[in-house]
């Protein structure tokens, strides 16, 4: 007895939810949670984008100590610079989320202040604010159809994917995806659905943007172009590698987490996708899973952690998001799906499996993910 091992740590996957339309409606959640949860409140929405502004202000004051004589370059290169950046990248990210949020019209129920807001802190981060506007609501609109929804949407073929057997390619397409994934989408439509012809997020012809739409995208990308003048002039000023220390940096480290937090939301071997035949639009919203940050969570203002919430709810601000989500949990049952595993061994996994959905049964119209590499 003495010699036996203890018994393995085993990860707390959630298993696969029901595919059955639910019991319960979007109206029957809704009477669940408290109204007040509902409230946008402009003190708390500009508070919190004042403690992360304030902040952001704090961390980039520091970095301006880092390379003073006094600093040994090996404490500046080793620790401080990679800590500015983790750090200030974690803070924007959570400016990123609240500008998402005036997107969706939960900043404010002044639609005028949601656009105000969400154009210059999106802008400062070179995202074009009206144009990702347009596309993450009709993702939202058809989250979890393999035909419509408009990110993420996965493979429906094996044949596309035949080098994802090799680790070695699985680390690259890891690569390329967490540093250059985000820019991929927008100028390129990758992981979106397809269109019939070129689709991005910056000509305002593009058939993802309607007709009444064109004139918001234009005004996105005068707003990037105008971010883009203003930091070749601090370039100019106090030199390119001023300019890649403070800024550009950071602005890798919040493309890494936006990257990283969406693309866990929706990729997990246990959750459903669905064909035109088979989807609706609430099953489609519940084809998402909530993970933990850690402290992280509070930094990012808890998007990943509630994001269920986020697709039943859009309109509620992220301040009453957990509220909600422990007011929903027990009406959602096994349709909520929760992932506690560490995000970083999740996000290595998915993406070793995660590639392809296919039907279980014939003619279904209900697809799974199909294993493609192991589960290293």
């Amino acid at each position: 007895m003495g010699n036996m091992a203890a018994p393995k740590q085993v990860d707390q996957v959630p298993a696969r939810p029901p595919t059955a339309k639910p019991d319960f409606t979007i109206g029957s959640l809704r009477k669940a949670i408290s109204p007040h949860c509902f409230e946008r409140s402009l003190l708390k929405s500009f508070s919190s984008l004042l403690c992360d502004v304030v902040l952001a202000a704090a961390l980039f004051y520091a970095s301006t100590w880092i390379d003073r004589p006094a600093v040994p370059r090996w404490l500046a290169w080793g620790l401080l610079w990679p800590l500015y950046w983790f750090w200030q990248g974690v803070v924007c990210t959570g400016i990123w989320v609240i500008a998402h949020e005036c997107g969706h019209g939960a900043f404010s129920k002044y639609s005028w202040v949601n656009d105000a807001v969400g154009l210059v802190f999106h802008s400062a981060l070179l995202v074009p604010y009206y144009s990702w506007k347009h596309s993450h609501r009709r993702h939202h609109s058809n989250t979890g159809s393999v035909d419509k929804d408009e990110v993420f949407v996965p493979f429906k073929d094996e044949a596309e994917l035949p080098f994802h057997k090799w680790t070695w390619y699985r680390a690259l397409f890891l690569t390329i995806q967490q540093l250059f994934g985000w820019h991929l989408y927008l100028f390129f439509n990758v992981s979106g659905r397809p269109y019939s012809r070129f689709a991005n997020h910056f000509d305002p012809y593009s058939p993802i943007f309607s007709k009444r739409e064109r004139m918001e995208v234009l005004i996105s990308d005068a707003s990037i172009l105008a971010v883009g003048f203003g930091l070749y002039q601090a370039a100019l000023a106090f030199g390119w590698p001023w300019l890649v220390k403070h800024y550009i940096m950071p602005y890798v480290c919040v493309n890494f987490w936006l990257v990283m937090i969406t693309y866990l939301q929706h990729t997990h071997p246990n959750l459903p996708h669905y064909q035109e035949k088979e989807w609706d639009w609430l099953r489609g919203a519940l084809a998402t899973v909530d993970r933990s940050y850690g402290i992280l969570d509070h930094f990012f203002h808890h998007i990943a952690d509630t994001h269920v919430t986020h697709h039943l709810f859009s309109q509620l601000p992220h301040y009453h998001a957990q509220e909600a989500t422990e007011a929903i949990k027990p009406i959602l049952g096994k349709y909520y799906c929760y992932d506690s595993r560490n995000v970083f061994k999740a996000l290595w996994q998915e993406t070793n499996i995660c590639h392809y959905v296919q039907p279980e049964q014939p003619h279904s119209g209900i697809l799974w993910f199909q294993t493609v590499g192991k589960d290293d």
